[in-house]
């Protein structure tokens, strides 16, 4: 609530210094003027002139705001309501400002001025001309600032948009690989159903533990890699019911556990490296997942021995497309994934992106 207050009053309170300092900078130019020209000029007579003319319009402030807004939806309305205003203005604030300053200073002899009439004699029409150039100006300046702050809610507005639009297809391109995943890890219990009815429960007990650890995080769009490894680590619990012995798995992180990763970056990494490299080959598999931070960057790499990329090269699926799409849209070209076949035999899928520290 004080916060609220003190947001409201630092204009008013910005306002009032700014005409304050403009009314004391004009009266002590006219009385040096004054004296330069050998018609002295008396404080309290610069004083009441400059501060009733100037805090006048500092209470004009919010009447030409809102006449501004209300001529700014075209150029001919804007000239049929400001110059009949800008007149009727200039002539009210003038008329005002010297009745107040003749009821506050009085008669001043030495130069003429016995009556109200002759104070209106000798400077309502300089008043009034000042007073027309102050509306203009002041309706100038309260414009450039309403535009000012137009253009930064708009920016604003854009970048939310944005954010939002951006969240919104992250979540999209996470969301596909549930049904990717499902699609092939159901294929798989199917085949066990009948011919290993016993593995078949095991693997789909496995595969429950997996889409809880997803529900857990559904609505995150990282975690850190330490509880993204248990992702994989369900996944590879659900392939070694189905691969039995001829699949092994080694992680390498270091100290990397706390890094935030994109969430369920690895999985289609990992599931790639089983279908592309281990499925086919008739002896045993091992897959390896290696973390390291280098500089500011995170290196993560997902090798397998099997039987590496095809003289064609690897077309991308569903899994690897869509981990290219989310690096893409979360970090932009601060984010490379390269797939390459080991010398000794394989495959490996490396992925580089900005090192930012997390909860492990």
């Amino acid at each position: 609530m004080t916060q609220l207050r003190a947001q409201k009053w630092k204009p008013l309170a910005l306002a009032f210094v700014f005409w304050t300092m403009l009314a004391l900078s004009y009266a002590a130019s006219n009385v040096w003027q004054s004296m330069s020209e050998s018609h002295p000029t008396s404080w309290h007579r610069a004083l009441s002139w400059s501060f009733t003319d100037f805090y006048l319009w500092m209470a004009l402030t919010p009447w030409l705001a809102w006449l501004g807004r209300l001529g700014a939806s075209g150029w001919r309305r804007f000239w049929l309501l400001h110059l009949p205003c800008s007149l009727a203005t200039a002539g009210v604030q003038s008329a005002l400002m010297l009745g107040i300053f003749w009821v506050v200073v009085g008669p001043s002899p030495s130069r003429g001025l016995y009556t109200f009439t002759d104070l209106l004699h000798y400077e309502a029409i300089y008043k009034s001309y000042l007073s027309l150039l102050t509306y203009w100006l002041m309706l100038m300046v309260l414009r450039g600032l309403a535009w000012r702050h137009s253009l930064r809610d708009e920016r604003l507005r854009n970048a939310q948009l944005e954010s939002q639009l951006a969240q919104t297809q992250l979540q999209a391109l996470r969301m596909q690989l549930q049904p990717h995943f499902l699609f092939n890890t159901l294929n798989a219990i199917s085949a066990l159903v009948l011919a290993d009815p016993q593995q078949s429960k095991l693997m789909i007990a496995r595969l429950s533990d997996f889409l809880r650890l997803t529900l857990e995080e559904r609505h995150a769009q990282q975690v850190s890699l330490s509880r993204e490894l248990q992702f994989v680590d369900a996944y590879l619990g659900i392939q070694q019911v189905r691969f039995q012995d001829r699949l092994t798995a080694e992680v390498d992180i270091g100290d990397t556990g706390a890094a935030m990763v994109p969430s369920l970056i690895l999985q289609p990494l990992v599931e790639n490296a089983l279908r592309h490299g281990l499925l086919e080959k008739t002896g045993g598999g091992h897959v390896r997942i290696v973390a390291r931070r280098v500089d500011s960057d995170l290196h993560l790499r997902v090798e397998d021995d099997g039987l590496g990329l095809p003289e064609t090269g690897l077309k991308e699926g569903v899994g690897l497309g869509n981990t290219r799409a989310r690096l893409k849209a979360m970090f932009g070209d601060a984010a490379v994934m390269r797939m390459s076949s080991r010398p000794e035999g394989g495959t490996c899928i490396d992925l580089n992106f900005p090192f930012v520290a997390g909860r492990p």
